[in-house]
């Protein structure tokens, strides 16, 4: 869906979800604040900051992969989903871990990743309507 938007799209979708996800970051950093714990309120600084150094490294990488020229799909998957993997993988350790450690922050950690996650699907979706939609 998202190959079929002009090639400027991308690079704008991303700094508008990162730019999207700073702000809703802080304001459920002050929203937890004065529900739940104060390591809760940093769980979801540090879960959207994760989210976001995610985004970044994914960005680089497959311009890291573009640079390189025509390789066949599965090359470029293969390049791409072995690093993605141990990154998401690292990510889920360090959840986790957090979780383990001191429940307030794990769960603030997993609260940031989740309004990331959801600051991204709704900036993909306003793209991709402002582009004509799916069909």
């Amino acid at each position: 869906m998202l190959e079929n938007l002009p090639t400027d799209t991308l690079p704008r979708l991303l700094r508008r979800t990162t730019l999207s996800a700073i702000i809703v970051g802080v304001v459920g950093f002050v929203v937890t604040i004065f529900v739940a714990p104060l390591l809760a309120a940093l769980g979801v600084v540090i879960g959207v900051g994760m989210a976001i150094a995610n985004l970044r490294f994914l960005d680089g990488q497959t311009a890291k992969v573009e640079m390189r020229g025509e390789q066949s799909t599965k090359a470029v998957r293969r390049q791409l989903g072995g690093r993605t993997t141990a990154r998401l993988a690292l990510m889920t350790v360090v959840v986790i871990a957090a979780v383990f450690l001191n429940a307030p922050l794990g769960i603030g950690i997993v609260s940031g990743l989740v309004l990331y996650q959801l600051v991204f699907v709704v900036n993909v979706m306003r793209v991709v309507t402002s582009q004509g939609g799916m069909g």
